[in-house]
């Protein structure tokens, strides 16, 4: 293995600083994206936004837009500094990166049944179900369920997840669950013999450098969260919006992160540059491609990641210019990241779209606006 660094200096010098409007550091004009994503907020999609735009060695354009409510006198988000609840993209940016560290410390192997990890996990086939199919979405478990309506306690949801009975054979069809990666999360748990959150601080977030990327924000950081929703005419920042998470504590493998655009930028540098940072390796070249790998019977489904289906009606979050060998993950909060290794480029897009839209439908017209965003990426930094 190569050698893992304990110093995450150089990637905590890196200075991501908002760009003038339209126009990166070097000159590039990014003028249709900023048109597209203001264009989002004037239709009251989102009151706020990040983007960050980058590749491998560099970032080619970051910055804020709107405000983190709708009123003007609240906070312009700062692609630095602003956190935002990334749902479903901390799937990948915690739980997957976790199981990929473990897996190269031989502690967890992707073909080994989910019960030797966990034994409770028990009932029907699911001596069949692997750690690769929850990774891949092929367990057949159901998308979703409101275990925060059917259970009181964190250990009452568990008892829930794991007697909760397969839809589907075992490895034959995917269907996207939140399910796969809280039992993902439990399993970095038992092996670990620690919480998710505290292993991931250490083991992923700290050697990256992501040093505002953390589970259950204190209070010393609310107010530079994005608030995701609105309770007694008051806005909620700081809380993870995903309340099968607010059951599981703040940390739970499906949901929990807050990141800031900056320090996800530093994660999809490392994607790009195949496990290596610039202060060592967090992962083997081996590994990234061992998990970028389409699962079997999975359609565009990967371990951990997605890849843009060709099959898929637009709008779609990736457009429709990005290569084969894109990659990517969106957040219900309103996020996305995809990563690029054919054009070296990745797309960090961040909003609170969920918190108080003024617009019906919001997921899906926000679906066209990650849609003619991605487009406008790749024209800008070259096709």
């Amino acid at each position: 293995m190569p050698p893992r660094s304990g110093s995450a200096l150089p990637f905590l010098l890196l200075t991501l600083l908002s760009c003038a409007p339209g126009q990166s550091a070097s000159g590039q004009s990014f003028s249709e994206i900023d048109s597209i994503i203001l264009a989002g907020r004037d239709r009251g999609v989102y009151p706020a936004a990040v983007v960050v735009i980058g590749r491998k060695d560099t970032v080619l354009y970051s910055r804020g837009y709107g405000h983190f409510t709708w009123a003007q006198r609240s906070a312009v988000p700062d692609p630095v500094q602003t956190l935002w609840d990334v749902a479903s993209i901390s799937k990948v940016v915690g739980t997957t990166t976790a199981i990929m560290l473990l897996v190269e410390r031989g502690q967890v192997e992707l073909d080994a049944p989910v019960q030797r990890y966990l034994p409770r996990f028990t009932g029907g086939r699911k001596a069949e179900v692997t750690v690769r199919m929850l990774l891949t979405h092929t367990s057949g478990l159901r998308s979703y369920v409101e275990f925060f309506k059917l259970a009181p306690t964190r250990d009452s949801a568990i008892t829930l997840l794991y007697a909760e009975p397969l839809r589907r054979a075992p490895g034959a069809s995917a269907e996207y669950s939140d399910l796969n990666a809280m039992l993902l999360g439990l399993i970095v748990e038992a092996v670990a013999r620690e919480p998710l959150d505290r292993f991931a601080a250490r083991e992923v977030f700290a050697p990256l450098g992501m040093a505002s990327t953390m589970y259950r924000p204190p209070d010393s950081v609310r107010a530079r969260v994005v608030p995701t929703g609105v309770w007694n005419g008051t806005a909620i920042a700081g809380e993870v919006n995903d309340q099968n998470a607010v059951r599981f504590g703040g940390v739970a493998g499906h949901a929990g992160v807050f990141s800031t655009g900056a320090d996800l930028a530093r994660y999809a540098r490392m994607w790009l540059n195949q496990g290596a940072t610039p202060g060592g390796h967090l992962l083997r070249a081996e590994t990234v491609h061992e998990f970028l790998k389409p699962g079997q019977n999975a359609g565009p489904r990967l371990h951990g990641w997605e890849a843009p289906d060709p099959k898929e009606e637009p709008p779609t979050p990736y457009g429709s210019l990005l290569s084969p060998e894109s990659y990517g993950h969106t957040g219900w909060t309103g996020t996305l990241i995809w990563i690029d290794p054919r054009r070296d480029l990745f797309l960090i897009f961040l909003t609170n779209r969920c918190f108080d839209p003024k617009v019906g439908r919001s997921i899906r017209e926000l679906r066209a606006v990650r849609d003619h965003l991605s487009d406008a990426v790749v024209r800008a930094t070259g096709g």
